[in-house]
């Protein structure tokens, strides 16, 4: 049975930082594409970050380009999200997803969602 769980949302004054985490059991993450997407309260998912390991691509956002990196930890089957100069426009609810299908995932669509993980960045 494959779960996601995320981990290290919380309260950060703009210009700092946060690292999530992002723990996927049950998958093998180089068959799959892992995403970041985030939403807050009135607007749609916005896909975030998103990763194939075994290609080594990774795609961002516009508007987190130079800010937030995705990157790995093998032994510990877990994905990062490394954010930094945070911005009060980046507090939303962020979620990690898996994909067997890197297409699926740039179309904001997933096979495994975590549960979420709350950012909220005050100016």
């Amino acid at each position: 049975r494959v779960q996601v769980v995320e981990s290290g949302g919380g309260l950060v004054q703009a210009g700092g930082s946060l690292r999530l985490s992002c723990t996927a059991s049950g998958l093998t993450p180089d068959e799959y594409a892992m995403a970041w997407f985030r939403q807050a309260p009135g607007k749609e998912r916005e896909r975030v970050a998103c990763t194939k390991w075994r290609r080594g691509i990774r795609y961002y956002v516009e508007s987190v380009k130079g800010r937030f990196t995705i990157s790995r930890d093998n032994a510990k089957n877990t994905m990062y999200l490394q954010m930094n100069s945070l911005k009060p426009e980046d507090s939303a609810m962020y979620y990690c997803a898996a994909d067997s299908s890197l297409a699926w995932l740039l179309r904001g669509s997933a096979e495994y969602w975590g549960q979420g993980t709350q950012v909220t960045v005050s100016s």
